[in-house]
This record gives C-alpha cells, structure tokens and sequence, in this order.
C-alpha cells in the first residue's frame, strides 16, 4: 500500500549509529596501537555492561569509553558521559579484572571523542577521564 513501517526507519537509523561507534571504536583503537598499546578487547560484554576498549600498555591496563557523533553543534561527544556511564564503567572494569585476572598493577579509565563532520575524523583523546 505504500506505507512505511516505522521500526524499519528506526532500525536503520540504529545501524547507522552502531556504523558510526564501529567506525570511531577503530580509529582510537589504532590510536592506542600508535602509542604502544596492546588492544586487549573490544566491545567486551561483562554481564549487562560493556566496555568499548581494553588496552594494555606493559602493567597498564585502560578503560577507554569511546563516543562518536556526525557533528558537535549541540553538544560534545564526551558530554555525553555523565556520572551514571562513568559508574557503570568502573563497575564493568572492576567485574573484567575480577574474571581476567590480568597480571597487572596500574589501570586507567580514558575516554575518546570522534566527530565525523569533516573528510577526516576528529579525534579527541582524553586520559585519565574518570
């Protein structure tokens, strides 16, 4: 009948979104590899949580929260972590490193902007973010 269905649009729109995260979770990804960091996981679940990047650097283990957008007229991309998805990161970091247990004695929780509005991505690299 010509009608559209309403999940399709929203279903699309998700995958984009989750592209664009896939996308800006590889450039910081090779951006700690340039630094001498080992990418330990990616987009690991831990129970109902999930952490975006675990890398190593020889005892150091970081936590990076990765936050993408297509501009940042509104608002930055790391604006967006608020207190709760800091809270909810430690608690997944914590859980990992209880589950791993990773010969290490130093651990960092970083966090990285990506904003796609430009031919080359803009990435942002904070550590020590939380």
């Amino acid at each position: 009948m010509g009608t559209r269905n309403p999940r399709s649009v929203t279903q699309r729109s998700n995958d984009a979104r989750a592209a664009l995260g896939q996308r800006a979770e590889a450039l910081v990804a090779e951006h700690l590899e340039r630094q001498g960091f080992a990418i330990v996981a990616r987009n690991v679940r831990v129970g109902r949580l999930e952490l975006d990047i675990v890398a190593r650097k020889h005892q150091l283990m970081v936590f990076c929260e990765v936050r993408a957008r297509s501009h940042d007229r509104f608002m930055a991309p790391a604006q967006s972590i608020d207190p709760g998805k800091v809270a909810r990161v430690r608690r997944a970091a914590a859980q990992w490193l209880r589950e791993t247990k990773p010969a290490t004695s130093e651990v960092r929780f970083d966090a990285a902007a990506v904003v796609f509005d430009q031919p080359e991505p803009r990435l942002t690299y904070y550590e020590g973010a939380f």
